[in-house]
């Protein structure tokens, strides 16, 4: 018989932190809920950029960005902003709808807006 122990898998820091970002945005944001992104920077060549994703509940602001970077592997800059790769689509949408399948495995469980 094999010891249990021996049959567990061991988790990296890296797969226990983006656990752990899955099941506080599960009891912080619902399906049906609007995230709104902000771009705050465009690199000169167009292929990256810098974005904050937010939520509005009872009039004031929550920030995703830390635990969307531990979900989703985004490097988070240091003033707070999710590093973006890419072009040639919406890259809010793109985030948010990667994170609605990284949550509740439906992406377009939660809505996403520009502001």
């Amino acid at each position: 018989m094999l010891n249990k122990q021996n049959e567990r898998k061991t988790m990296t820091k890296k797969e226990t932190e983006k656990r752990d970002a899955i099941e506080y945005l599960k009891k912080s944001i619902n399906k049906g809920d609007t995230l709104y992104t902000t771009t705050t920077h465009v690199s000169k060549s167009g292929m990256s950029r810098n974005i904050k994703v937010l939520d509005i509940k009872d009039e004031s602001p929550s920030y995703w960005n830390y635990y969307i970077s531990k979900i989703l592997g985004y490097t988070l800059k240091d003033d707070g902003t999710l590093k973006i790769q890419g072009c040639g689509m919406d890259m809010g949408f793109h985030v948010v709808y990667s994170l609605s399948h990284a949550l509740f495995n439906d992406g377009y469980a939660i809505k996403q807006r520009w502001i």
